[in-house]
């Protein structure tokens, strides 16, 4: 993860805890530190985020060795009444057609709660 990344500051449409998900959705196993670089958060803020979104049913944990193997709840519903029956699943699936488009890579169905190296062998929910 050594890319620098530029600052930014003002408004954003997605919040950090859209951000911090979208990260792990990419890569399950990710560390925190990796996390908080792309999302230009501090470690601690991304610790706060994941505690969040634990405790609000939207993501679990497992300890593997040192690691953390993060699953999403697909079928979480958003929090917003504005976003009423919309997803985890299905912001995650916008989130990545955005980056493939962005990237020029094939588009393709992926679970958010699929292992990495297993992540579009089952379509999301």
């Amino acid at each position: 993860m050594g890319e620098v990344f530029e600052t930014h500051t003002g408004w954003t449409f997605l919040t950090s805890h859209a951000r911090v998900l979208a990260a792990i959705a990419e890569d399950r196993g990710t560390r925190i530190r990796d996390i908080a670089a792309r999302c230009r958060l501090t470690e601690r803020a991304v610790q706060k985020i994941i505690s969040d979104l634990e405790r609000d049913g939207y993501l679990t944990h497992t300890r593997q060795g040192r690691t953390n193997v993060y699953r999403i709840e697909p079928g979480t519903i958003l929090r917003h009444p504005a976003e009423a029956g919309l997803t985890v699943a299905g912001l995650l699936s916008v989130l990545a057609q955005h980056d493939a488009r962005r990237d020029g890579l094939p588009q393709q169905s992926q679970s958010p709660s699929a292992p990495p190296g297993e992540r579009g062998s089952e379509p999301a929910r």
